[in-house]
């Protein structure tokens, strides 16, 4: 199997063109700058945190496997991993890695020639729970079940593991030295997290072994029990420990589906707990009641029944108290039911208030991803047009500026700001501009007022046969009222409209407790971890699906339809996911028409069809789509949007290309050279026929781009290797396959004495500093003890 082939079994996200910053934009005395927003933590110095206490933290789920290198590993398993295995290399708050002293004296090249050496000095300290020491035989474990020669292990990914040609002890048993067989620069992404030989030393072992328990662990914290009754995972303090010692005796990692967050963390079942928009708003709605209440007390102004009328009401006791028994009862019923909500909801209320919001930015980023195998997209022309038609800091504004996060749209594929890779190259496309939009499409032969032959309704991208996935839910209240076309079923024009009603700077938001209004925000990206995980990052987009599915109820999260096979094989084109089953209709009798304000060629309109998901925790992605759509109706495109089941989004549109627009995020990545390469990679013919698309879901790339991944990937000098990741950046942004808008939102509710917790934005979590601050009085004790 093909090296580039072996890296595609994991990830989940040309024309002639002028490139005058094909170099990529330099990024500065201090390459990448400074974060969009910093990690929000409350962080304390360990000495003012109390030794003891338990945390309940939210997870999405129960993890499948405990091993991080298999194809349904997720953010829960990397969790826990950090937690209890030796992670080599962590993230530091602006998402670079750094040496983990816990586990390593030094890690460096000490040769390039002939061949590239590392050489790791472990800390002498380092032992496993069974008490042996952590070693060179581990590593030459793990290297050999992840190096992609023994196909017994059933692996997720080999990335950089199958450029090792050896590894060996050193002068002592405390250094490891790792000879490459081919160069490769992110070197830091292996062995973490490590595991010992007893997991990595057998397929049997490593296949079935690690998925539901870890016998030997070497963190801060001891993996304890795992209870499916209860959904949580207890992580004990590690007596064996030879760092400094986890501040909390246990982290209980609890699984709440996110719409469920508010209610649990108002139970009592939470101490902390990453949310959407609506959880942060109520939360900023329980703080502004209880300074205008003053004990005050009665129903908030908000939440179940307050939307009611006094007609309304009026109607209601009447019909309860009416001559008609059967409708009275029916409607005591309702009434009784509506005021046990009102209840509930107004002491759920009650006790957010002792909740604060900690927030950053995630460390991935939504794009708007074109499908250029097909259709009016296949031209470079029509992409760049689209991408020239959007204000993307307009955008970018519609979710991050009611948080009072930072706007700033996302300036590169590859890194986020504060990252060393990172530089702003949109330029290489250009920014908003209508006229230019407008001339793109000129060229491409798109008019206005053009003749249409086509049947009416009829469709110009991949999706023209079908309208319907056949399992989108309809109707009122499931985020689907069906096809929507901009400009066509509003009755208006221009960029009027501002999306979702819900979210702007006049209904305040979790930035401005004082003036708060309940709105839903996006779903939820996993967290940016040091390994460089395409299975991860696979998986990530996956449980993009899965979190909002869960969050629909229990039958829809056990549709768990998968998008590779047990191994994660690749994605190809031909595959028939997600094609239409339903018969097919009579072809509707071709009309004579124009195309109006709208653009048309060769007898069809331009119309594009724009995918988006349908369920909860999704409404702010779909103002964006609404509010882009707009965009390009200015243009004269016409943008359909299309609201479908969470749980065909990905797999039955985004994999299978049955989409001309589509909205979703990416996370980002410490190694974009090891995990990017498969989001953009050209796409090749395999010999079945089929199209290996690797994770190039728009199925846009060229030659040049390809290489200069692997020249950068090849490249010791990791300043040289950062340019060449910068100009295939730019070089990305000029085929227009895909467009950064804007990094994701990270609210996080937490207890407001529990600290060093909440949104960590590009760093990783220091589990064994997160713990409850002293009270005022133990800490002026202990500084008198001191003395």
């Amino acid at each position: 199997m093909s090296q580039r082939r072996r890296r595609s079994l994991a990830f989940l996200t040309s024309g002639v063109l002028a490139l005058p910053l094909l170099a990529g934009c330099g990024a500065g005395d201090e390459e990448g700058g400074p974060v969009a927003a910093g990690q929000d933590i409350a962080m304390t110095s360990r000495d003012r945190v109390a030794d003891g206490g338990v945390v309940r933290w939210a997870v999405d789920t129960l993890p499948d496997t405990l091993n991080t290198f298999q194809a349904d590993a997720d953010a829960t398993t990397a969790r826990i991993a950090g937690a209890v295995l030796p992670q080599l290399f962590v993230l530091d708050a602006k998402g670079q890695p750094v040496a983990n002293p816990d586990y390593l004296e030094k890690a460096e090249i000490v040769a390039r020639e002939p061949k590239q050496v590392v050489l790791y000095k472990l800390n002498q300290q380092a032992v496993w729970s069974d008490g042996r020491e952590i070693g060179a035989a581990d590593f030459v474990a793990q290297w050999r079940a992840l190096n992609g020669k023994d196909s017994a292990y059933w692996t997720a990914r080999n990335a950089g593991y199958e450029r090792i040609e050896k590894i060996e002890r050193g002068k002592t048993d405390l250094e490891v030295k790792v000879t490459f067989a081919k160069p490769y620069t992110d070197w830091r992404s292996l062995f973490t997290p490590l595991y010992p030989k007893q997991v990595t030393g057998t397929p049997d072992a490593f296949n079935e072994g690690a998925r539901g328990a870890l016998k030997v662990t070497a963190g801060a914290f001891n993996l304890g029990a795992v209870d499916k009754k209860t959904a949580t995972v207890a992580l004990t303090r590690n007596a064996r420990w030879w760092g400094r010692p986890a501040k909390l005796d246990t982290l209980v990692l609890t699984a709440v589906p996110r719409a469920e967050r508010p209610a649990a963390l108002a139970a009592g079942r939470l101490d902390m707990a990453e949310i959407d928009r609506t959880g942060a708003d109520r939360i900023a709605l329980a703080h502004r009641d209880a300074k205008a209440a003053k004990g005050a007390g009665g129903a908030p102004a908000h939440g179940p029944g307050a939307s009611v009328t006094a007609a309304q009401a009026t109607m209601s006791w009447a019909i309860a108290y009416g001559a008609d028994e059967s409708k009275a009862k029916e409607e005591q019923a309702s009434r009784a039911a509506n005021a046990e909500a009102a209840k509930k909801y107004a002491e759920e209320q009650n006790a957010l208030r002792t909740f604060a919001v900690r927030k950053s930015l995630e460390p991935a980023y939504t794009q708007l991803a074109m499908n250029g195998a097909s259709g009016p997209l296949a031209d470079e022309r029509v992409r760049r047009a689209v991408a020239r038609a959007l204000d993307r800091k307009a955008l970018a504004e519609i979710v991050l500026k009611p948080l009072g996060l930072p706007a700033k749209p996302v300036g590169s594929h590859l890194a986020l700001a504060g990252q060393p890779a990172y530089a702003d190259n949109s330029d290489a496309l250009g920014g908003q501009d209508t006229q230019a939009a407008q001339a793109l499409l000129a060229d491409a032969g798109w008019r206005r007022g053009g003749k249409i032959t086509e049947p009416s309704g009829a469709k110009a991208g991949p999706e023209a046969s079908s309208e319907d996935d056949g399992k989108t839910p309809s109707g009122p209240g499931t985020g689907n009222d069906g096809l929507y076309v901009v400009g066509q079923d509003d009755g208006r024009n221009g960029d009027e409209r501002g999306g979702d009603e819900r979210v702007g700077d006049e209904q305040g938001g979790a930035g401005n407790p004082e003036d708060a209004r309940p709105a839903a925000g996006p779903g939820l990206s996993p967290a940016l971890t040091v390994t460089p995980l395409a299975a991860q990052q696979q998986a990530s987009l996956l449980a993009q699906a899965d979190v909002a599915r869960a969050a629909a109820g229990p039958d829809a999260a056990r549709d768990t339809a998968a998008t590779t096979d047990a191994k994660g094989a690749p994605v190809r084109e031909g595959d028939g996911a997600g094609q239409g089953k339903a018969s097919a209709a009579p072809a509707p009798a071709k009309q004579a028409r124009t195309s109006g304000s709208m653009l048309a060629k060769d007898g069809k309109a331009l119309s594009l069809r724009f995918v988006l998901p349908s369920g909860p925790g999704s409404e702010s992605l779909r103002a964006v789509g609404e509010r882009i759509a707009q965009m390009l109706q200015k243009v004269g495109i016409q943008a359909e949007l299309k609201k479908v089941a969470d749980e065909s989004f990905f797999k039955d549109h985004i994999a299978s290309g049955q989409y001309d627009l589509a909205l979703y995020s990416w996370p980002a990545t410490a190694y974009p050279a090891t995990d990017a390469r498969p989001i953009f990679a050209k796409p090749e013919p395999a010999a079945d026929g089929s199209l290996l698309v690797e994770q190039n879901y728009t199925r846009v790339g060229t030659d040049h781009i390809d290489q200069l991944f692997d020249q950068a990937l090849g490249e010791l000098d990791e300043g040289a290797s950062r340019e060449l990741i910068r100009k295939a950046d730019a070089r990305i942004w000029a085929a227009a396959g895909s467009i950064p808008l804007y990094q994701r939102p990270e609210l996080v509710a937490v207890k407001p004495s529990l600290v060093n917790a909440g949104a960590f934005g590009l760093g990783a979590p220091r589990f064994q500093d997160i713990g409850w601050k002293k009270s005022p009085a133990a800490t002026e004790k202990n500084a008198k003890e001191k003395k």
